[in-house]
């Protein structure tokens, strides 16, 4: 996750049927600093909603009840308080997200060295533009990816499903017996991932993947 790329245009094309809702807490810099991230999430394509902590203290009372997605927390690196949060959060009933935001000279590795392990690191939002990067990135955290396993053995296809509905993105996995299904199904829908057995002969339909993929 990285501030400061270009802003989306919110059209955003794996919009499932469902209600799909994100909550942020903001607990970093100053009132006009979270009030830009707000006005972002109100350009949103779907629900956002925004809760503030002006404090890692406040920001950890506000985790409790796990039903906050995506945390974004002042980088103070000599802050007890936040290393406290940080075990607090991983902690939580539904861990949520947490994305540090600091300056560019921030160091992560006082909390690799003390346990603590964290999302992401982003710069501060100067501009609206830079927000909604942000929101979208939180946006795209909750939207599922759609996924294709392609492998002529179940087993196989059975081990990867388990090992990717294990991580904590939200996934809608498809599966393909054979090259020539999976163009099928790559032909009529789109997929944000394909894995498939590495052993590929150029006459084999899953050499073709590759080329449609390309």
């Amino acid at each position: 996750m990285v501030g400061g790329s270009s802003p989306p245009e919110w059209g955003l094309e794996q919009m499932s049927g469902d209600l799909v809702s994100v909550r942020i807490l903001a607990a970093f810099g100053s009132a006009v600093d979270r009030d830009l991230l707000r006005q972002a999430a109100a350009m949103a394509p779907i629900l956002i909603d925004v809760i503030e902590a002006e404090n890692a203290g406040a920001a950890r009372r506000s985790i409790s009840a796990g039903d906050i997605d995506v945390v974004f927390i002042e980088g103070t690196a000599a802050s007890t308080e936040l290393k406290s949060f940080l075990t607090a959060a991983k902690s939580a009933p539904r861990p949520p997200f947490v994305i540090i935001v600091a300056s560019a000279a921030w160091d992560a590795s006082e909390f690799k060295t003390a346990g603590v392990t964290i999302d992401g690191v982003v710069a501060k939002p100067a501009r609206i533009e830079q927000a909604k990067v942000l929101i979208d990135r939180c946006v795209r955290l909750r939207l599922p990816s759609r996924v294709l396993v392609v492998d002529d053995s179940s087993t196989q296809r059975r081990i990867v499903r388990k090992l990717l509905t294990g991580i904590r993105f939200p996934l809608d996995i498809a599966e393909a017996e054979e090259g020539i299904d999976a163009l099928k199904q790559l032909s009529g829908g789109k997929f944000d991932f394909v894995f498939f057995a590495v052993t590929i002969h150029h006459s084999h339909p899953r050499h073709q993947i590759l080329r449609f993929g390309s």
